[in-house]
């Protein structure tokens, strides 16, 4: 993994805010060392996870004084962001990396969506409490909506991938969870009013695992045939899970194949009203995002 630098771009204006933001990036690239060593690495690991953990819980609550000392309306959805972190995505991870006593691959996996995380909830999300950009979080679902359709994914994902889904973030934004490859779909329904679009992100690693154990052989990449029956579970996927997001019998038209660069593209302006981010006990990571 690349080693990360700070870069005076993120920089908000706020000295407070801005030497934290410096620090995570700090301890982020001891990070990426630490793992890349053969001795010690996971007892170094594990201190420095910690340490990044705790120096995050008091850089959000000292971020989030500093937003109500200046009445910064969005607040709200801000700390639900922090709190989204705190509460969802690190635990998860942290039970990824202590699951698999803090193999290279989990510790990749919490740094790489950690760099992701910071990156744009920095650029975006900071830099609007000053006026610098308004934050792409338009649309705020509901707790109760959220949870529904939480569940309805973990019961389809086991349905028909085999795996037991669990939440890391339920504002995924984009982060690159993976070092390897990714499969990205965009599955289109129809609906009289509008349409609706639902975007799955694999790890490749994910389905080549869950392919190879329902077929009873080794599945080594993903071809044709594997990106044909991922289409079709991903339909099915939907269809198990429609009756959360949408009124009625979807009615299907089309699936496309997209690089995640092309994902992240619909994000540019605003985020899906429904974007998660699902670990598998250390089987794979995959996204569902739903623009209706």
């Amino acid at each position: 993994m690349n080693a990360i630098k700070w870069n005076d771009r993120f920089n908000i204006g706020v000295e407070v805010v801005d030497k934290a933001h410096q620090k995570l990036f700090s301890i982020v690239g001891k990070l990426i060392v630490l793992n890349e060593e053969e001795k010690k690495q996971q007892h170094a690991c594990r201190e420095g996870i910690k340490y990044f953990k705790n120096y995050t819980l008091k850089h959000f609550a000292e971020e989030e004084a500093y937003m109500q000392s200046i009445g910064y309306p969005g607040y709200e959805l801000h700390k639900k962001l922090h709190d989204n972190m705190c509460h969802n995505t690190l635990p998860a991870l942290e039970e990824e990396m202590e699951e698999q006593d803090y193999s290279r691959e989990s510790v990749g996996h919490f740094i790489g969506i950690c760099i992701g995380w910071l990156n744009e909830h920095i650029m975006i999300e900071d830099h609007a409490i000053v006026g610098g950009y308004s934050h792409r979080w338009v649309h705020q679902s509901s707790e109760d909506a959220i949870l529904s359709l939480q569940k309805a994914i973990v019961q389809a994902a086991k349905n028909l991938f085999r795996v037991d889904a669990r939440l890391v973030s339920d504002h995924y934004s984009g982060e690159d969870f993976c070092e390897g490859n990714k499969l990205c779909l965009r599955l289109t329904y129809g609906r009289p009013e509008k349409k609706a679009q639902v975007y799955f992100i694999y790890e490749e690693r994910l389905i080549l695992a869950s392919l190879s154990e329902m077929l009873g052989r080794q599945i080594p990449y993903a071809d044709k045939t594997v990106i044909y029956t991922v289409k079709v579970l991903s339909q099915n996927f939907i269809e198990q899970m429609a009756v959360h997001f949408t009124d009625g019998e979807p009615a299907w038209e089309k699936t496309d194949v997209m690089t995640f660069d092309q994902v992240l593209n619909t994000f540019y302006k605003e985020y899906p009203p429904y974007s998660m981010l699902f670990g598998t006990g250390g089987k794979g990571y995959f996204a569902i995002c739903i623009r209706n």
